[in-house]
């Protein structure tokens, strides 16, 4: 959920470090801080709060050298402060380390290096580490820890520098993100690459187990063992200019208005005139999916259950990843396990991939994270997005549902559960859905006038029925993520059951009224709320003219194959929550509390 950054060149590298930790902010800003091999010691500056504040105690007090590591702050274990922003120390201020992850037994081992008169200065889980490798070191860095790693349980991706090797980064790697950037006379290691992309994009990623040792000579790998791993670094294909804002006030608005694009990348190669052709190996049999994800992926994971049953006539199921994988599984051995994660490095995400791996089901994955974790793991449906900065997802949610359809049409053309002229019909409307796309958000003015009206509403609710229920699902999580309003979303059907109750004239509904089997229904969960003195808002699809007798405020997006629709629906949503906030002076692309990947269980 954090992220580090290293650097080991020719260059002041304290500049490089702001610029590495700017781009990983979205993994947590809580506090940040970074440690400079100076010449003789280790000097560091730390702070609670965002990077701009580090980085104007670093111009009041500049740092020099051309070795050190800096680390952004997603809280786990002890409050955001001073004191508990990385990086750490051991005793004598010798070692210093940067650490993502979670350590389970920090706390005994914690206990033993008291016993062995180690003064501890924080409340986090990290700061047994350098007083682990201080207690073995021996002049040799790697050395001491690989020992250190072996006493330690949990998650971990690390940068560790000390000041009597003075050219040297040690960088490890277990369940956390690492990847190293080698450049021309000069080394970068990070938890993505966006951080020294602008410097090169030859990458070597570390694997799990393993630890990397960074010198002005290069970079070795060692696995468990202590012996030596030979792999081939790769080439980045996204431009560093993804990652800058274009114009835009925020990121996620750039990101919004980035998904016709990002549908059209998403489709292409894989649509066919009238098939689909995926570059994925699904399994040749399977009669039952289960979708396995978290937040937003889960949402998209929902849509797709409706869509596998409706077009492939399968049996789907979607599971939070963190429950999923605590489940005693009773599937049976012809269930295709799909697990969703915009990174590919949702700690919970990635083990139930590996539990339901294990267990001799058939996994495959959706994902944006070329080389992630996950990717490795088990094949994978790229959704090509590329970066995405902003911490509440737009784009990679809507590049989600556009792999889920593909996936869900090729296997209804395989099994032939659909008639040549409804699959024929589907298909022709999907090669239209990036220019609807681009249609549906030309619209957002009228959707930011609708935001000053609301934008004090302290409660929000949002109706779905059939395959637009999970998209009042994501509608409600996004406008809770950055303007801090409460919202639920519910199936329209259920709001006699319980929800009516919180009902009133100060409750705005919003309601996905698009074609679907079930409209009929759902225009009469908007009466029952407007009975009740609530302000309709509601999605539907141009050309509606019926709904304007029930809402209040009509958002209209592009008419199109009901089982396509969700992607559309989406839209007006997501601009909703933007406009929302920004008007309420929030943080957009990075709401309080809140980190874009989750690494960390």
């Amino acid at each position: 959920m954090c992220g580090i950054v290293g650097y080991l060149g020719e260059k002041e590298a304290v500049p490089l470090l702001l610029e590495g930790l700017k781009r990983l902010e979205y993994r947590g800003y809580d506090s940040s801080g970074v440690a400079i091999l100076n010449g003789k010691s280790i000097a560091r500056t730390k702070c609670a709060g965002k990077i701009a504040s580090l980085e104007q105690a670093l111009a009041q007090q500049p740092l020099h050298g051309s070795v050190g590591i800096g680390h952004t702050r997603w809280a786990t274990h002890g409050r955001p402060n001073d004191d508990n922003a990385h990086p750490h120390t051991d005793c004598h201020h010798r070692i210093a380390v940067v650490h993502n992850g979670i350590f389970e037994n920090y706390l005994e081992i914690k206990e033993r290096l008291l016993k062995e008169g180690h003064q501890f200065r924080t409340d986090t889980d990290t700061e047994i580490i350098p007083h682990l490798i201080e207690s073995y070191y021996k002049g040799n860095l790697e050395e001491a820890v690989m020992k250190a790693l072996k006493e330690v349980r949990g998650s971990y991706a690390l940068g560790v520098v000390c000041q009597d090797e003075r050219n040297k980064i040690i960088a490890a790697r277990m369940g956390s993100p690492l990847v190293i950037g080698i450049g021309k006379n000069e080394t970068f290691i990070a938890s993505d690459i966006p951080a020294f992309l602008s410097h090169t994009r030859e990458a070597l990623l570390v694997e799990d187990g393993e630890i990397a040792v960074i010198t002005p000579e290069g970079v070795q790998l060692f696995g468990e063992d202590g012996k030596k791993v030979d792999r081939a670094s790769f080439q980045v294909l996204w431009d560093a200019a993804m990652a800058e804002k274009g114009g835009y006030k925020h990121f996620m608005l750039k990101e919004i208005q980035e998904q016709p694009k990002v549908v059209s990348e998403t489709l292409a190669g894989r649509l066919r005139e009238n098939s689909i052709e995926l570059d994925v190996e699904m399994p040749k049999k399977f009669g039952r999916v289960v979708f396995t994800a978290a937040g937003t992926a889960y949402h998209a994971g929902m849509v797709g259950k409706y869509l596998f049953e409706t077009l492939a006539k399968i049996p789907a199921e979607v599971e939070l990843s963190s429950e999923f994988r605590y489940r005693e599984l009773c599937m049976s051995k012809d269930t295709l396990v799909i697990a969703i994660s915009q990174s590919g490095e949702t700690a919970d995400t990635l083990a139930a991939a590996r539990e339901a791996k294990q267990r001799g089901h058939d996994v495959i994955a959706i994902t944006n994270g070329m080389g992630s974790s996950l990717a490795r793991e088990v094949p994978s449906f790229f959704t090509r997005a590329g970066i995405e900065i902003g911490v509440a997802a737009t784009k990679t949610f809507l590049a989600q549902l556009t792999a889920i359809t593909l996936l869900a049409l090729k296997t209804a053309e395989d099994r032939k559960t659909l008639s040549p002229a409804e699959f024929k019909k589907i298909v022709s409307e999907f090669h239209r859905i990036p220019e609807l796309v681009e249609l549906a958000l030309k619209r957002e003015n009228e959707i930011r006038q609708c935001a000053k009206l609301f934008g004090q509403r302290k409660d929000f609710l949002y109706l779905g029925r059939h395959i637009h229920y999970p998209i009042a699902l994501e509608g409600a999580l996004k406008l809770k993520e950055i303007s801090y309003i409460h919202a639920e979303g519910y199936a329209g059907g259920e709001m006699k059951h319980g929800p009516i109750a919180l009902i009133d004239e100060e409750v705005p509904v919003v309601a996905l009224a698009l074609e679907s089997p079930v409209y009929e229904k759902l225009l009469s969960n908007i009466q029952e709320v407007r009975a009740r003195d609530a302000t309709i808002l509601a999605v539907a699809e141009s050309g509606n003219e019926q709904i304007k007798k029930y809402a209040d405020h009509v958002f209209y997006v592009p008419k199109t194959h009901w089982l396509l629709s969700p992607i559309l629906g989406v839209l007006p949503l997501q601009l909703l929550a933007y406009y929302i906030a920004d008007r309420k002076g929030c943080d957009v692309d990075q709401p309080r509390n809140l980190a874009k990947s989750v690494t960390v269980e």
